[in-house]
C-alpha cells in the first residue's frame, strides 16, 4: 500500500547572530509593534495563499496591527522560507510553512541552506487537505483509465504548484504505477497553473483541493479523482484513486512557523490566537467548504509533527527518483 503523507531531510543550520537575539529580546515585550509580514513561498492563488489569507484577517484583528500577506514563490517554498529562517526573531515575519518547503524539498533539494527543523519555530498546524487530480474538461479524461490510456498512447503533460510540492511527487508516482512518466509542468503557485488548465494549455493538473474547490464546483475543470482514503463529503461525486484501482492515499498540510529562537511568549500568543480562530464557526465552515480540516496542534506538536514529517519524506522522494525541474 502506498502511503502519501509526509516527511523529508535536514539541510544545514543557521547562525543567528547575536545582535538579532539582543533585538528580539528587546522588542518582545512590546510585541507587535508594527505590522507583520506573513510570508507565502507560493505565488497568489493556490492554496497556501488562500489558507494565509484565510487566518490573517483574523488575526490582525486579535493582534491590533496589520499583516501584511506576502508572496515569495520559487525552488520548491524554500525561497520564502529561508527568507524567513535568516529573519531576526521579533516576531514581526511569519512564514506559512507546508509540506513543500518542510518535508518534500529539503529532500528534492540537495543544497537548501535551512534546517526545516532546528532553523525555525513552529507554532501552529493550521489545516490538512487531500489532493485532486483535474482536466480540461474538453481532453477527453473523465476519470483515471481515460488517463491511463491516453498517456500510454501518447504521453500526457501535467501541472503542477511547482517542483518539490505535494502534487509534485504525485504526480511522479503515478507516472512510476502507470510506467510512463508524465511530462511535469511546474508553475510557480497553483493559481498560474490552474490558469493554464482552465485555458486548455495543459490538459492536467495535480493540486490541493482548497484551491481547486472553487473551480470544480464552477465546472471550469473536471475533478477525476481524489487522493483521500474515502470520497471527502464536500465532493460526493468524485471518486478517490482507491475506487479506481491505484491505492494511493495522500495529504498536505499548512502550518504558522517563524525563525528559529522567537521569543516564547510570542510563540505562546500566536498558538493560542490561531487556535481561536480556527475554533470558530466561520472558520471551520470555510475549510469545509474547500475540502481542508482544521488543525488543532500545540507547538511543541506541531514541532514534532514536522519533524516526523522530515523522516518520512526523504525515502518516499528518493524511492520515487523526484528531481527539481
Amino acid at each position: 500500500m502506498v502511503q502519501w503523507p509526509r516527511r523529508a531531510i535536514l539541510g544545514g543550520g543557521l547562525a543567528l547572530p547575536a545582535l538579532a537575539r539582543a533585538r528580539a529580546t528587546g522588542v518582545q515585550a512590546a510585541w507587535p509593534s508594527q505590522p507583520i509580514k506573513l510570508i507565502v513561498p507560493f505565488a497568489p492563488g493556490g492554496t497556501t495563499d488562500l489558507i494565509a489569507r484565510l487566518v490573517a484577517t483574523p488575526l490582525q484583528e486579535k493582534l491590533g496591527q496589520p499583516i501584511v500577506v506576502e508572496n515569495r514563490p520559487g525552488a520548491g517554498a524554500s525561497v520564502g522560507s529561508l527568507l524567513v529562517a535568516q529573519a531576526v526573531p521579533d516576531g514581526h515575519t511569519l512564514l506559512l510553512s507546508n509540506i513543500a518547503s518542510h518535508a518534500i524539498s529539503p529532500a528534492l533539494y540537495g543544497n537548501l541552506r535551512y534546517d526545516p527543523v532546528r532553523d525555525f519555530s513552529h507554532i501552529a498546524l493550521l489545516t490538512l487537505n487531500p489532493s485532486v487530480f483535474v482536466a480540461y474538461p474538453r481532453a477527453g479524461i473523465a476519470n483515471l483509465d481515460d488517463m491511463a490510456r491516453l498517456h500510454r498512447e501518447r504521453g500526457l503533460d501535467m501541472a503542477s504548484s511547482g517542483s518539490g510540492s505535494s502534487n509534485h511527487l504525485l504526480i511522479v508516482r503515478m507516472g512510476s504505477i502507470l510506467g510512463r512518466e508524465f511530462n511535469h509542468i511546474p508553475f510557480r503557485g497553483a493559481g498560474p497553473a490552474m490558469t493554464a488548465v482552465i485555458g486548455g494549455q495543459v490538459p492536467l493538473m495535480s493540486d490541493s483541493l482548497p484551491s481547486a474547490a472553487s473551480h470544480i464546483r464552477q465546472g471550469s475543470v473536471k475533478a477525476i479523482a481524489m487522493s483521500s482514503a474515502e470520497r471527502h463529503p464536500s465532493f460526493p461525486d468524485v471518486p478517490t484513486f482507491r475506487e479506481q484501482g491505484h491505492d494511493v492515499v495522500t495529504s498536505s498540510w499548512f502550518g504558522l512557523s517563524g525563525p528559529a529562537q522567537l521569543p516564547r511568549p510570542i510563540v505562546d500568543r500566536l498558538s493560542r490566537e490561531v487556535s481561536a480562530i480556527l475554533d470558530t464557526h466561520s472558520t471551520r465552515s470555510r475549510l469545509a467548504e474547500i475540502g481542508g480540516s482544521a488543525g488543532q496542534y500545540s507547538p511543541e506538536e506541531y514541532a514534532a509533527f514536522v519533524a516526523s514529517e522530515v523522516a518520512l519524506w526523504g525515502p518516499l522522494v528518493r524511492e520515487t527518483g523526484a528531481k527539481p525541474d
